[in-house]
């Protein structure tokens, strides 16, 4: 198996140096007018090869991953598959309001018709079980679960797992029966994209205990924002943030900090000064069992 990698972060090296795969030389050059060109540096005729990708941005990135498979597929590639530790346009699962795209289907129908098969960490799926729901191709969603636990397990003595909505419940859930610890979540009312509320009761038996809000992502922090100020207007220490997915959009992170968090600590699927949870050995692990990938996957 072949890796091409389009992040060139770091993820990319660590993911061959564990799995033995090797990297696929290339190049991109940025037009003046800002279209891109790729060009493949090497045979990959009859060759299995995964891309991997940072989507955060899409509309940014999304045209260089396609730009890859359509180079791959021109030259011959067996078989592509995609690696997109973080899988945007999922929360658009269905039209709110009439007239609305439902940019989970449509961005999964994207992909489907470039790639062979594709592996994220905890797509954020609601109203979808799985993502096989979403795509007609094998579609792998690996859990962050046992790399949050391990992190807090090493660094937190006595923690409180806080939930900050419902959504993030099953994150929380799962975590805490591996660390068999406390948990609770929030409540949360969201009266438009900048203004949320949250709600929730702290057992006094709890305050000895250093709470740490988990969550999918943090993308405006708005959320996470409150909640901290909940949880030390509560009296609990100040709170470790943690998540899977870093966007921080705008001053998210500074905001976060300024709430009283004293840690705000995400994996690397998203490339950010926060992100240095290695996601490495997990998606190493997943793409071993993946080579080469089932015919009757799902």
């Amino acid at each position: 198996m072949r890796l091409l990698d389009l992040r060139d972060d770091g993820l990319g090296a660590a993911l061959c140096a564990a799995t033995g795969w090797h990297r696929l030389p290339h190049a991109l050059h940025a037009f003046p007018d800002g279209e891109t060109l790729l060009r493949l540096d090497e045979e990959v005729r009859g060759a299995d090869v995964a891309v991997l990708a940072d989507l955060a941005h899409p509309e940014q990135r999304v045209l260089r991953v396609l730009l890859a498979a359509g180079a791959l597929r021109d030259q011959g590639a067996a078989r592509i598959g995609l690696v997109a530790p973080y899988l945007p346009y999922l929360r658009q699962d269905t039209a709110f309001r009439p007239g609305e795209a439902i940019s989970a289907r449509v961005f999964a129908r994207l992909l489907e018709r470039e790639f062979d098969w594709l592996l994220t960490v905890e797509a954020h799926l609601h109203r979808f079980a799985s993502l096989a729901e979403l795509f007609t191709v094998p579609a792998y969603n690996v859990s962050a679960a046992p790399l949050l636990a391990g992190w807090v397990r090493g660094h937190v003595a006595e923690p409180l797992l806080v939930g900050p909505d419902a959504e993030s419940a099953q994150w929380v859930g799962a975590t805490a029966r591996r660390l068999g610890c406390p948990a609770t979540v929030l409540r949360k009312e969201r009266h438009g994209d900048a203004e949320v509320l949250v709600h929730g009761a702290i057992a006094p038996t709890w305050r000895h205990r250093t709470p740490v809000l988990l969550d999918d992502m943090i993308s405006t922090g708005h959320t996470l924002i409150e909640a901290c100020r909940l949880l030390r207007a509560a009296g609990l220490p100040p709170p470790v943030v943690l998540a899977v997915h870093g966007l921080f959009a705008g001053p998210a992170y500074a905001e976060l900090r300024a709430a009283g968090a004293h840690t705000v600590l995400t994996t690397d699927s998203v490339p950010h000064a926060a992100g240095t949870l290695s996601l490495a050995p997990l998606l190493a692990d997943a793409l071993t069992a993946l080579a080469p990938v089932p015919a009757d996957a799902n």
